[in-house]
């Protein structure tokens, strides 16, 4: 898995210093599941990826879509554990799993644009 930190370029907020990027499918469809927690300041990046679900999930999380060029299509904060399956977010490419609360400061808006690097 690569490590990389994620920005939001509009505030100059950081939304995760460090991002784990699963390299396979399994590694992708695996996300988070079975973990007890994830610490402030981590993520994951699930690329590609439009779609994502609760279920074997211990802790909420924020959840942030991104398109293709890493524009903000869709903001879920705080989606509870075991929650289920979150709607499929049309023209999505990739999304951010990020620690409960980790956007509840930053004023992310459709169409913002996310530096992952």
């Amino acid at each position: 898995m690569d490590e990389r930190r994620a920005v939001h370029e509009r505030s100059g907020k950081v939304l995760a210093e460090s991002l784990e990027t699963p390299r396979t499918m399994f590694g992708r469809g695996l996300g988070l599941m079975f973990r007890k927690t994830l610490e402030p300041g981590r993520g994951m990046w699930i690329v590609p990826c439009n779609g994502i679900h609760m279920m074997f999930m211990n802790f909420p999380i924020d959840a942030v879509f991104l398109d293709g060029r890493g524009r903000v299509k869709k903001v879920y904060r705080r989606l509870p554990a075991w929650w289920g399956i979150v709607p499929l977010e049309w023209g999505a490419h990739s999304v951010l799993e990020l620690p409960p609360d980790s956007t509840r400061d930053i004023d992310l808006q459709r169409g913002d644009q996310v530096t992952i690097g």
